[in-house]
């Protein structure tokens, strides 16, 4: 975490999940690598990882345990399909859940796709200090994620609060 005129600049991995996304054609991963670019923070790795519940579990952890990773964005894998494993390899390494993140998403998916959004199981939460958010696969729900919640909760001048004053605490016992 650095400062910057715009608050304080997050470093940021994104994460697709995907057996199909290769770096032509991820879009979703290209939308909130630019994203979170031009909201000031850093994109310390972008990165496609096949939907394998142990190896996207080893590639986080790898992550977690890195002072250099704030924050983790990974997109795809958390619809109901039998290859969706992304909210289970999330979840299994969650020291804290953030319920709210995933309650308020699928709210504001409802305004755009209405009961569609019941497919979702986008989910956030926090392990070694990192805070975690899977979003969906599509470029319209990472566009809604990133725009709606994350980027106002990664800029350390957002009121009445957010998410990066807290970083400094999250390893508090």
């Amino acid at each position: 975490m650095s400062d910057t005129s715009k608050g304080k600049s997050v470093n940021i991995i994104v994460l697709t999940v995907s057996d199909t996304r290769t770096n032509e054609n991820d879009k979703s991963g290209d939308t909130l690598a630019k994203r979170l670019k031009e909201a000031g923070h850093h994109l310390v790795e972008k990165r496609i990882v096949k939907d394998e519940l142990s190896l996207l579990k080893d590639v986080l952890k790898e992550w977690i345990n890195s002072s250099e990773v704030d924050v983790i964005i990974a997109t795809g894998g958390t619809g109901v399909t039998g290859r969706d494993v992304t909210p289970e390899a999330f979840e299994s390494l969650y020291e804290k859940p953030i319920p709210g993140f995933g309650e308020l998403f699928r709210w504001l998916s409802y305004q755009n796709i209405k009961t569609s959004t019941i497919q979702s199981r986008a989910t956030a939460g926090v392990a070694n200090g990192t805070f975690l958010f899977a979003l969906p696969g599509s470029t319209g729900a990472c566009k809604d994620a990133w725009d709606m919640i994350i980027v106002h909760q990664l800029d350390s001048t957002h009121k009445p609060c957010n998410l990066v004053e807290l970083m400094p605490r999250l390893m508090e016992k």
